[in-house]
């Protein structure tokens, strides 16, 4: 059989721990039986971070710059415990957030709905693709104790050092104080990200802030979004008979509750970091959720939504047996592929990333699965498989098409 060729390179992100070990399992039996795989490869291992000085991180983001689609593996955002158990030279920041950074992107994750795996609430019939805003608000946040009585004052000095000034709050004891901010470019480009993805899958587009309360800081996303689809999107939506619309947040929540999902709903950070773990747990499993990053300027980098499983890598290097669940893994360089197919007009590429996808989902409906799922699906008598037994069952599945 003629592997299928690539004509432009994916860039290849290696990550950490157990995600690592799944990394080169959906290589060897998955992808480099059947692709041609043409990656440019970068070792975003903590180790690899540490030697470089996390410039290997930098350059990945570069490179998806260059080549437009990337693919990541899940990695450590090092705390003080990593520090010491890795001897590193210093608490390195996450790659995502670095790599978010230089994309000026905005983060989209989806659940991955399979039968026998039923969503918390009962009337969700079709995945919610959660859109974060991935820059700054408390994540950028400045923040202090307050020791005693005193005033806290908001100051801007412009360029020419002329000072405006807001209270904060006159405090007549102890407290805590926090600042956070956001510029107008980030808000833009997270608009434009939603309006393009929503564009191109067909969905409505929900954003939700709660600019009742904060008349200047969340009014101001909403204005922005406004502004924005007013004058660039509006006629596109309706062509392609798709609807926008804003709400308050706490109005969302009680709207996504209540729906039966296929749409997508833009959050700021928190929201959406918040959010997503929401959407997740009740589809089913933090391993279950698909996550890309995309950039208003036609950038896109795929991975899972969930961390380095670490406790399994830990098992794995005691020698013993993990069931560790790779769909998400599996998705997001399904993900890739397909974009990188459709950006080079590569049918059979496409062709495969959606057979892999439909043999994955086909084997868990099969009754063949990692112990996490096992846990919660609805089909019984159940075979649980681990790690590299899973993906070899998918492979079987795939053959048998």
């Amino acid at each position: 059989m003629e592997k299928i060729k690539m004509t432009t390179p994916l860039v290849e992100m290696d990550g950490d721990e157990m995600t690592r070990i799944l990394w080169q399992y959906i290589k060897d039996e998955l992808l480099l039986p059947y692709i041609d795989l043409n990656t440019e490869y970068y070792d975003l291992g903590l180790e690899k971070r540490n030697e470089t000085n996390d410039q290997v991180t930098v350059d990945s983001a570069m490179a998806t710059k260059k080549y437009g689609v990337a693919v990541k593996c899940a990695t450590i955002t090092p705390n003080a415990a990593r520090v010491k158990e890795y001897n590193l030279k210093e608490m390195w920041k996450s790659p995502n957030g670095t790599i978010r950074a230089i994309l000026d992107g905005t983060v989209f994750r989806a659940p991955i709905v399979v039968k026998g795996i039923e969503p918390c609430v009962k009337n969700w019939k079709k995945p919610i693709t959660i859109a974060r805003h991935a820059y700054g608000d408390v994540y950028k946040g400045s923040e202090m104790k307050i020791p005693g009585p005193g005033k806290v004052e908001l100051v801007y000095t412009d360029e020419n050092g002329n000072e405006t000034r807001e209270l904060v709050h006159n405090f007549t004891s102890a407290g805590i104080v926090q600042g956070m901010h956001n510029i107008n470019k980030s808000i833009e480009s997270f608009a434009r990200s939603c309006f393009n993805y929503a564009l191109d899958t067909k969905q409505d587009l929900w954003f939700a802030t709660k600019d009742t309360i904060s008349k200047k800081y969340d009014h101001t996303f909403k204005d922005i979004f406004q502004e924005i689809y007013d004058a660039e999107y509006a006629k596109k939506f309706e062509a392609a008979g798709i609807e926008y619309f804003y709400t308050l947040i706490d109005d969302a929540v009680a709207r996504v509750m209540k729906s039966e999902g296929g749409y997508i709903w833009a959050c700021k950070n928190y929201d959406g970091d918040v959010m997503s773990d929401m959407i997740s747990s009740a589809f089913g499993s933090l391993a279950m959720m698909t996550s890309v990053l995309v950039s208003p300027d036609g950038y896109y980098e795929y991975e899972a939504a969930h961390g380095t499983v670490q406790r399994h890598y830990y098992k794995h290097l005691a020698g013993e047996e993990t069931s560790t669940n790779s769909v998400a893994t599996i998705f997001a360089w399904t993900g890739a592929l397909r974009k990188r197919g459709e950006l080079d007009g590569n049918k059979e590429l496409m062709a495969f990333a959606d057979k892999l996808e439909k043999a994955t989902l086909d084997t868990i409906e099969s009754g063949k699965m990692t112990k996490d799922l096992a846990l919660i699906t609805t089909l019984k008598d159940v075979t649980v498989l681990n790690s590299l037994d899973f993906i070899r069952a998918i492979r079987q599945t795939m053959e048998a098409m």
